[in-house]
This record gives C-alpha cells, structure tokens and sequence, in this order.
C-alpha cells in the first residue's frame, strides 16, 4: 500500500450530528439518547468507575442510506422482488444488510454554487440542465457516488427551519433520469428528503430505488467540500449491518488530496 499517498489525502467528515431534537423527517421517529449509568454509580474501586448510554432511533433518521427495500411499486422492489415483509424480521430481500462497504468514485455537483447563492431557495427543482452544467469537468460513470449540494446543510442546527413542514429544494425526475442513465451506484443530497419536496409521489424516490436500483443518501454536509472546492474524491461508507432493515444510519467520508501551497 503506498501510506504516502494515503497520508496526502485531506478526509472530509459528510456525516451531521445526532443529538436530542435534532431534525428528522415527520414520518420517522426522533433520535433518542440518554445516561443509563453515571460515573460514581459503579466503582471497580481504587476510584475507578464507567459511564453508560443508550439511544434509539429510526433507520431514516439522520445521515442514512436507503436501501432498495425502501420503496415499492405495486407490491414490488427493484428487480421484479415482490414485497417480504415482517414486522418482526422486516425485509426478507434487498434489506440494508446486503449493501457491502461502499469505496468508490465520488463526485460533488455543487447546485447552489452553480446558481451563486450560499442556500437554493425552498421552491428550487434541479433539473438535468443543472447536473450537466455542474458536472462540466467530471465525467460521471457507471458505479459513481453523486453528491448534490443545496446549501440546506447550513440549517441542520435549526431542526424547524431545516424540515420546513417538508418543503425544500431537490431533484426533479427529468434529473433523476440524468443519474440513472449514467448507471451510479448511488446519489445524495444535503436535505431530509432528495428529491423536491412537498411530492406526495415520490417519484425521483421510486425511480431510483425500484426502477433503477440506485441507491439514495439524505442528510450529508457537504459544505467544506464545496467550500475547498473539492468536486473528486474517494468515498467510502459502511451502513449499519441491521438484517432486514429498509435503511440505515452511516457515517460517510470524503478522502482528497491535499492541494499544495
């Protein structure tokens, strides 16, 4: 392994924060946390004692990934699947467990520094228009992972300016169709829901996941990789190993070289 190569690399942490309150999508459940055990409730003597906490939260909340089990048409997952499901055990196919550590091509296509603003209006829909015009000097290929940024990453501290009553800034399905023509691995976004929203369709949703088999990543910060104009890196994630879970949290990370002074 060339370590020198390695060390040159900046990484980029395009995880937010879980904490009480934080923002998370109406239809899923908060993140939770708390103590269960104080220091000084347990001492192992010579002054030794542990802490201890717990949390709990729904799979869709925070920085996740969707897996293909997310959504549906007509009793049917991508590939012709037919829905299993329990609540028990929950997917029976296409669950986040199948998703191997992701290490891959990333590209950032930065919409809001396209249209010169810090933060894409609430009513914006970006459109194949805006992907191409972004993705100008990078070409997008098969197995990529496409990061879009509209700046609403700059709100996350703000859980209710953040959700918005569910109304924000997102892909149209004529940009859906951009992506999955160019057959990537998955694409994301900084908001809670990707695609422009209110939709009570979710089209660009069942595009990519049923239709295509692509996978969708809400929630990112991708504001220090716009901010040092980072537009190609390596990404690499690891969902959590939830059997038969239709999604779940994950901590991705941007690895660029460091541009010389």
């Amino acid at each position: 392994m060339d370590f020198e190569d390695l060390f040159n690399k900046r990484t980029y942490d395009l995880g937010q924060p879980y904490y009480p309150g934080m923002p998370h999508y109406p239809t899923h459940p908060p993140f939770l946390y708390s103590l269960t055990k104080k220091h000084g409730d347990i001492t192992f003597g010579d002054g030794g004692t542990s802490a201890a906490d717990a949390i709990a939260l729904g799979t869709h909340v925070g920085t996740h990934i969707d897996a293909l089990s997310h959504f549906s048409c007509n009793g049917v997952c991508f590939g012709g699947r037919k829905v299993e499901q329990t609540y028990e055990r929950g997917m029976t196919e296409l669950g986040v467990d199948s998703i191997a550590p992701i290490v891959r091509r990333g590209v950032l296509l930065d919409i809001a520094g396209l249209e010169g603003v810090d933060v894409l209006p609430l009513d914006f829909e970006i459109s194949a228009e805006h992907l191409s015009r972004a993705a100008t000097n990078d070409d997008i290929g098969e197995g990529d992972v496409v990061l879009l940024r509209t700046g609403w990453a700059r709100y996350f501290s703000d859980a209710r300016k953040y959700i918005n009553n569910v109304v924000a800034p997102g892909l149209g399905i004529g940009a859906a169709r951009w992506l999955s023509s160019r057959k990537i691995f998955a694409a994301g976004s900084d908001t809670v829901a990707f695609e422009k929203v209110p939709s009570p369709a979710m089209p660009v949703h069942l595009h990519l996941l049923v239709e295509s088999g692509i996978h969708i990543i809400e929630v990112l910060n991708l504001e220090e990789l716009a901010r040092d104009g980072v537009y190609e890196f390596v990404f690499v994630a690891a969902p959590m190993n939830i059997r038969g879970a239709t999604g779940a949290p994950v901590r991705p990370l941007a690895f660029a070289r460091v541009r010389k002074a």
